[in-house]
């Protein structure tokens, strides 16, 4: 099996079979600033916070720490891996080097489309808010008009280059996590209707039958909010001492962004005045409902400037994540037009082909709602699904190559520990997706019921249509298979 060089960031690169062009602007906190801003815990907890206190009452917030707990073991497998890949593109190379060149293009195919999807459904949640503060009327038209507004921001800033990326990342994790400190003090402080005893109450919610379940469609709030870590691995070539750097990185996004995220979540629901109401379905935006009564009408326009930053940070996190991605399938002659994807402008030091194309896609998803909003809401569905997918197929490939006798070489290692996190990481993650796509509308068609799983049937099922067919990993010599010496080690 191929050892890494330990010298420098070059010397390891050549080592691993590529030169790189990237700059390497980017430092620890601007590596960490990145994944916080894609995990985002504002953007997360703001858009599923009435759904999950809907479905579980205010118990739901536990779910934060068993998300957390079972996303530190992804992260940690990921940590060993990016150790010894310090490459571009994440997911994608590393399923490469772990299992072979079909396994890596279906890990990039099905990570790709869920990175594309999620930019566009973040772009479009950012829209009503971006309308509100503007003064303009909610409506799908304005909606659309503000996400493409924000696609269009992402990308001009990530055309800056490494440097403009990072700085974009440090100001939006500061904003961010200044706001949710201000926000949630100051709703704890002025706002709060309820002791922490509510925290164990479930005001009825799953009254009609087991709390579990109604426990576990609230988690969902926990499963939104837990990734994006990934993505400081995704920009491994933009960072110095990259093998040490981004799992100390991974790790700081869980861990910080999850105590934000749990921050958030605890001073909004304390600070609820009517969790029947919520439950009942008679305040559907208890959100919207707290602020207005917190801040008043200018104050939430402040609120509403740190929420739409966070927006743009974790849309920016996501297409410098996709752009990197397919820049790194295409260097390897893994797709059609691998050569106009894998165009690389020394000036700028990014890819400018494949963030144009991180910016095209969900524009057209985003522009889709105007024809179907139904269509769009298929589509989306795959997002969080897709990413999971994606991540469990990375820690199942490093299973199979420990079983198959790979030891990870990295400065970063789990020493014995690393079977058994390993195996714990796969199964909470195989138990995650199994959540997402659990049926709970049996009054609803049977495809609107299953329609998760439906769309990841779809998505797995064109890529493997394409894998067959078009057999794409044909045209790339770049090494695959060497952590257990398979394939063109």
């Amino acid at each position: 099996m191929t050892r890494v060089a330990t010298g420098s960031d070059d010397e390891q690169l050549a080592a691993l079979g590529y030169t790189s062009e990237f700059r390497r602007d980017m430092s620890l906190w601007a590596n960490f600033s990145l994944g916080f801003t894609y995990l985002s815990p504002v953007v997360g907890i703001y858009t599923l916070f009435a759904v999950s206190l809907a479905a579980g009452g205010p118990p739901m917030i536990w779910s934060l720490l068993v998300v957390g707990l079972g996303q530190l073991l992804v992260a940690l497998v990921f940590g060993e891996i990016v150790s010894q890949y310090p490459l571009a593109g994440g997911l994608y190379p590393w399923a490469r080097r772990l299992w072979g060149r079909k396994w890596a293009w279906l890990t990039g195919w099905v990570y790709a489309i869920a990175l594309l999807v999620t930019i566009a459904s973040v772009t479009y949640g950012a829209g009503p808010y971006l309308a509100a503060l503007l003064g303009l009327e909610a409506s799908t038209s304005s909606t659309i008009v503000c996400a493409l507004v924000m696609i269009g921001l992402a990308t001009l800033i990530n055309v800056g280059g490494t440097r403009a990326l990072a700085l974009a990342a440090i100001i939006g994790f500061s904003t961010e996590i200044i706001g949710a400190l201000a926000v949630g003090g100051w709703l704890l402080l002025t706002e709060r209707h309820h002791g922490l005893g509510v925290l164990f109450d479930s005001f009825g919610a799953g009254s009609e039958g087991s709390y579990l379940a109604a426990f576990l469609a609230a988690s969902l709030i926990g499963i939104f909010q837990y990734y994006g870590f990934e993505a400081c691995g995704d920009v491994a070539e933009e960072v110095p001492d990259a093998s040490r750097r981004i799992p100390k990185a991974m790790r700081m996004t869980i861990y910080v962004g999850g105590a934000a995220a749990t921050f958030v979540c605890l001073a909004l629901v304390l600070s609820v005045p009517d969790f029947g109401a919520v439950i009942s379905g008679a305040d559907t935006d208890p959100v919207s409902t707290v602020l207005g009564t917190a801040f008043g009408e200018w104050g939430s326009r402040v609120v509403l400037g740190i929420v739409l930053i966070s927006f743009l940070s974790c849309a920016l996190s996501l297409q410098a994540a996709a752009s990197r991605l397919v820049y790194s399938y295409a260097r390897d002659g893994m797709l059609p037009g691998s050569r106009l994807l894998a165009r690389f402008s020394r000036a700028r030091g990014v890819p400018p082909s494949a963030l144009v194309l991180a910016a095209v896609v969900p524009a057209l998803v985003v522009l889709g709602s105007g024809i179907s909003e139904d269509a769009t809401t298929k589509i989306i569905s795959f997002a969080v699904l897709g990413i999971y997918l994606g991540f469990q197929m990375v820690v199942l490939a490093a299973l199979r190559a420990r079983l198959k006798g790979w030891r990870p070489s990295g400065p970063f290692t789990l020493g014995r520990w690393g079977l058994p996190v390993t195996v714990a990481a796969l199964v909470y993650g195989v138990a995650a997706m199994v959540n997402m796509v659990w049926p709970r509308t049996p009054d609803a068609p049977w495809y609107d019921n299953y329609l998760t799983l439906l769309s990841g049937v779809v998505v797995v099922g064109a890529g493997v249509l394409v894998l067959v067919l078009l057999r794409p990993y044909r045209n790339s010599g770049a090494v695959a298979g060497d952590a257990i010496g398979g394939e063109n080690a």
